[in-house]
């Protein structure tokens, strides 16, 4: 409502008017309320990891994880609730993540086909079915290097990436780190120490909720 009023209030600051929140390193905005509980989650996720912000999400009772860059406008943005066609397949879905399951296995079980199943699943998620089921086999590599000893290619038979190979560069790509390094950072930190956010960029970047 206000995009535009604030970039011309602050000519400076890049507004970018269609995600759902923005993480410069020291200076965080969000476009909303509910977007604010997203990044809320955002942070609690970086400085404490995926298994305490997918517990907070719980309680909140909100999808764990939608990531900034998401679009505002997704109809039934909420992943993980009971109100939409998808709930039950991504029920299923996620009690499978060690089955080496793919999109036709989900479109067999919704009862469609694999064009409808990418259609419902972008207007659900926001994302197709494909990136949805690497985003979940991911988040559920995060939670067990915080919470097991497992190695990385045991982490991979519960996830169902196929070779630890394919999980190292999927978790790199949505992370930007390796597993052994994720696993590293939140082993310094169950033993007390700190991690620092990341440094401001040189120029700032604004959602739609106010600049940064």
């Amino acid at each position: 409502m206000h995009a535009d009023l604030l970039q011309r209030r602050y000519p400076a600051v890049k507004v970018d008017v269609d995600v759902l929140y923005v993480d410069e390193g020291d200076v965080l905005t969000s476009a909303g309320k509910a977007a604010g509980l997203d990044l809320c989650l955002h942070v609690v996720r970086t400085d404490h990891g995926a298994a305490v912000a997918n517990a907070l999400a719980r309680r909140l009772v909100v999808p764990p994880h939608r990531p900034g860059g998401q679009a505002q406008f997704i109809p039934a943005a909420v992943e993980y609730g009971r109100d939409h066609m998808l709930a039950d397949l991504i029920g299923w879905a996620m009690a499978r993540l060690d089955h080496a399951l793919t999109v036709r296995d989900l479109a067999r079980e919704a009862g469609m086909s694999e064009r409808n199943l990418a259609r419902h699943f972008s207007a659900v998620t926001g994302t197709s079915p494909l990136r949805w089921l690497l985003t979940q086999r991911v988040r559920r590599a995060q939670e067990l290097l915080e919470m097991t000893e497992l190695s990385v290619e045991q982490v991979d038979s519960r996830v169902g990436m196929g070779t630890s190979t394919t999980l190292r560069r999927h978790f790199a790509q949505q992370l930007g780190v390796p597993p052994e390094t994720y696993r590293r950072t939140f082993r310094r930190l169950d033993s007390g120490g700190s991690r620092p956010r990341d440094p401001p960029l040189s120029r700032a970047t604004s959602s739609a909720a106010g600049c940064r």
